[in-house]
């Protein structure tokens, strides 16, 4: 059965299905798995996702504890490429399909475009920005 609301439980389960996949992935689980370990369980994981718990909470929700800024800690992964983050939403899109109904996937993949967009700009990779 597809979740029907977005609270904390649903968040929970997407993050944790999410980043299970991530770490299977040959295109952005080497980016994850570097930094944090191929081990969902471990002690940096566990921060890591709990942190993301309280972001997405705060995307869908505008309630949360979340109080960080997720550029940041984006900026220094390594090589990143629009395809890295293309892939990631593909892989985002296909686990919230996987657990919402369709109304409140769409605000996800509303929220995730957005994102991923804005990390794309900011770290100078959006081809569009060449003509300037």
């Amino acid at each position: 059965m597809l979740f029907d609301n977005v609270e904390r439980p649903a968040i929970e389960k997407l993050v944790r299905q999410f980043y299970a996949t991530v770490l299977q992935d040959d295109v952005v689980g080497p980016f994850f798995i570097r930094k944090l370990g191929n081990d969902l369980k471990n002690e940096k994981w566990y921060e890591h996702l709990h942190t993301l718990d309280e972001f997405w909470l705060l995307m869908m929700t505008g309630e949360s504890n979340y109080k960080g800024h997720p550029f940041p800690v984006h900026a220094f992964l390594g090589p990143l490429e629009p395809e890295t983050f293309e892939r990631w939403l593909e892989l985002f899109h296909r686990s919230v399909h996987e657990l919402f109904v369709p109304e409140l996937a769409a605000k996800f993949y509303d929220k995730a475009d957005t994102l991923a967009k804005q990390f794309i700009e900011n770290l100078g990779l959006d081809e569009d920005d060449e003509d300037w």
